[in-house]
């Protein structure tokens, strides 16, 4: 009998593996279910990139070991998308690195930067990743509640004195999943102060910065003075361009910060296919409008949803961001309890809300990735329990 260590022992299920499990049990049961669940976009890559990545799968220069860091081409096409959306200068060879996907790299960074007992300031509720890099780097979360009373935004300044001298690293996540909440460049600028009083590495997550619906569209933490000393930034081609499957990211900001991930890297992976890096500088240069035609149809879904939730007496929290939507679950229910009957009244699947940590009790999450038909079709399920 082999033993699993006991890093593994210490984790939780995987949040969104344990939903796959449920579906699955669903699904062989005939039950004909509408997945809110997990955040994949059920809209096609756009078709230039698909074109782009025919054409470079042919030619044999992508065929043999990619370069640990990315192509300095797709670098420099990261570099050329944050000075046009951002108006943030980055040095591609030395401020950019290819990512398997963000998730990846967010699995990864604290790896190169945390030792056992070392703190990691974790939001809650929050995308698990955070806390499991953690765990596995031998670092231990500390965990700062996100309260709709404050926006959804961390109290970085109530962290004790005795935890900030352990404390290597903070996450920050915004458009926040699951919440839908943003931020601001004010927010942003004392973050930044706070972290260079305290020698604490920001790691912003920003894979929701272009699913936003309003006219203010979110920012970067490394639009304000001083972050570079301080940051690092993860971001992701998945939601903006509908490319889940082909895991394309990159972490951009402080140099050290970004070797210090890629010197992981060299060691655990070979780096991404040329050819996905290839199309992925077709898709940061694809034409505005491109990107335009997906918000619009999250834009279309998020209102007829909230407003058939409303209908139906669920208390959506309003947002501009992302292609989730943050629900208050009914009175005298726990949040699995109520998704569990989603499930097995409804044939719904959606994440209940302390699966994103203990301060998502009493909330579940909504995603947007079916047609809007088909969300409509599950508030018709869910009046049905006369809620």
């Amino acid at each position: 009998m082999f033993e699993y260590s006991q890093r593994i022992k210490n984790l939780p299920p995987y949040l969104f593996a344990e939903i796959d499990r449920k579906k699955r049990e669903k699904l062989s049961q005939g039950v004909d279910l509408i997945d809110l669940g997990v955040g994949d976009p059920d809209m096609p890559t756009p078709k230039p990139i698909v074109d782009a990545m025919k054409k470079a799968v042919e030619k044999p220069e992508h065929h043999k070991y990619p370069s640990y860091e990315g192509m300095l081409s797709f670098r420099q096409a990261v570099a050329n998308w944050y000075k046009r959306r951002f108006d943030v200068e980055l040095d591609p060879a030395s401020e950019v690195v290819t990512l398997i996907g963000s998730k990846e790299g967010i699995a990864h960074f604290p790896l190169a930067f945390i030792n056992p007992g070392d703190i990691v300031l974790c939001p809650d509720p929050a995308y698990p990743v955070y806390k499991i890099g953690t765990l596995f780097a031998g670092g231990e979360p500390y965990l700062l509640p996100l309260k709709e009373e404050n926006g959804f935004l961390p109290d970085f300044k109530s962290v004790p004195k005795d935890v900030l001298k352990r404390a290597k690293i903070m996450w920050v996540n915004y458009p926040n999943n699951p919440t839908s909440a943003t931020a601001t460049v004010d927010f942003y600028r004392e973050l930044v102060q706070w972290a260079r009083e305290n020698n604490i590495i920001v790691a912003s997550d920003l894979a929701y910065s272009e699913i936003y619906f309003g006219e203010n569209r979110p920012v970067s933490i490394l639009q304000v003075e001083g972050a570079m000393d301080v940051a690092i930034e993860f971001h992701s081609l998945s939601k903006t361009f509908n490319m889940t499957g082909w895991r394309l990211g990159m972490a951009v900001g402080n140099k050290n910060l970004v070797a210090g991930l890629g010197k992981v890297k060299t060691n655990v992976d070979s780096g991404q296919f040329q050819a996905i890096q290839e199309a992925g500088i077709t898709a940061l240069s694809l034409p505005e409008e491109e990107v335009q035609n997906i918000r619009n149809t999250y834009k279309e879904r998020r209102q007829a949803m909230e407003k058939a939730l409303q209908e139906v007496g669920l208390e959506v929290y309003k947002s501009d961001a992302t292609f989730y939507l943050w629900v208050k679950v009914p009175k005298g229910y726990s949040s699995a309890e109520f998704v569990s009957r989603l499930l097995d009244e409804c044939g719904i699947v959606c994440t209940p809300g302390n699966g994103f940590g203990e301060h998502g009790e009493g909330y579940f999450r909504i995603s947007l990735t079916v047609p809007t038909q088909r969300l409509l079709e599950a508030v018709d399920r869910i009046k049905k329990l006369k809620l």
